[in-house]
């Protein structure tokens, strides 16, 4: 039974830490992290990522501008990228290693030890995915409240809101946070030593074995 339920918490650690590096992946590039509605054009929706701006304009569609420089971007926009591809790295790197680690990949099935290190290794490395994505979406979104509720900018002038990049973020940090959490509780929960096999394993490997006896 913990044989079956540790190995229930790796497979659902691993595709919830697979989803979550996915959506990080999408959040790194879509260009909707903040979004500017024009009251005076309701036609004319903006649109701001870490890497262009776009206009959505119901006539032409949309169109889209890459930053011409890096270091002329906000500060904001500038360590976000650079966290977001610590991100997506880690996440890569935390996938493999745990992969690596699974009770059910027969690769190394004698090595216990080692496995429960590549697991917890694994989990470490997600946990540090997972908090390279929520800091700089949640940096943004804080950047973006206090620009909105700036009072030394005009009523008139339109202010940024938030963008669906954003929320996927979200989605994405905690979803590789709590992936990497169940996959370090697989791997401190109870197992059998390494190179020896449970009674149930043994009969589940060898039926014949059972079956000579009872002969």
């Amino acid at each position: 039974m913990v044989l079956i339920f540790r190995r229930v918490m790796q497979l659902v650690g691993l595709s919830l830490s697979l989803l979550g590096w996915v959506l990080s992946c999408l959040t790194t590039y879509l260009p909707q992290w903040k979004i500017l509605n024009l009251e005076l054009n309701e036609m004319e929706n903006w649109t701001m990522g870490l890497w262009q701006t776009c206009v959505f304009q119901e006539e032409v569609g949309m169109q889209c501008k890459d930053f011409d420089s890096f270091l002329a971007l906000p500060a904001e926009l500038r360590i976000s990228r650079i966290l977001m591809f610590l991100s997506n790295g880690f996440g890569i790197l935390g996938l493999l290693v745990s992969g690596f680690g699974l009770d059910c990949l027969r690769i190394g099935e004698e090595q216990g030890e080692l496995k429960k290190r590549l697991m917890i290794l694994g989990g470490i490395l997600l946990w540090l995915s997972g908090i390279t994505a929520l800091i700089p979406v949640s940096w943004v979104a804080h950047i973006t409240v206090q620009e909105f509720w700036d009072d030394t900018v005009p009523d008139i002038v339109p202010r940024w809101e938030f963008g669906v990049a954003l929320f996927v973020g979200w989605v994405a940090g905690f979803s590789l946070l709590l992936g990497g959490f169940l996959l370090n509780c697989a791997a401190f929960s109870t197992q059998a030593p390494s190179g020896h096999y449970t009674v149930a394993e043994m009969q589940a490997r060898c039926p014949h074995l059972e079956a000579g006896n009872r002969s």
